[in-house]
């Protein structure tokens, strides 16, 4: 009796060509539908693993918008306001007294003149 060779030529199970670490990720419904729905628009068609493993790649190559300084988010906040109180001109004062209003009300209460934290502290 000959004995049966232990070489198979066909694997049990197709693997993924791509090698790499196994990640389990939880999603949701509408996610995944959304994740099929973009890999089918796709010419042609891919899997639901390339279409995840493409929006992962897509996604970490967008540069997000660069965050402004808080000086220069106070001074475009200053402006705006300044702005705002322009529209709100009170023709019984005279010019000089709304540039003091104006400018009271730009700078704010005393009381949190301390607390800013667009402004440097006063040095007593």
């Amino acid at each position: 009796m000959k004995k049966a060779s232990s070489v198979n030529t066909t694997p049990r199970w197709k693997r993924s060509p791509t090698k790499g670490t196994l990640v389990g990720v939880r999603l949701q419904d509408e996610e995944i539908r959304a994740i099929d729905g973009w890999a089918k628009k796709q010419e042609p068609a891919v899997t639901r693993p390339y279409a995840i493993r493409r929006l992962v790649e897509l996604g970490l190559t967008v540069k997000s918008a660069p965050k402004q300084n808080t000086r220069a988010r106070a001074g475009k906040a200053n402006a705006m306001a300044g702005k705002q109180l322009d529209e709100l001109v009170d023709a019984s004062a005279s010019a000089d007294q709304q540039a003091t209003r104006k400018r009271r009300l730009l700078r704010g209460p005393e009381e949190f003149q301390s607390v800013r934290i667009d402004r440097p502290a006063k040095k007593k």
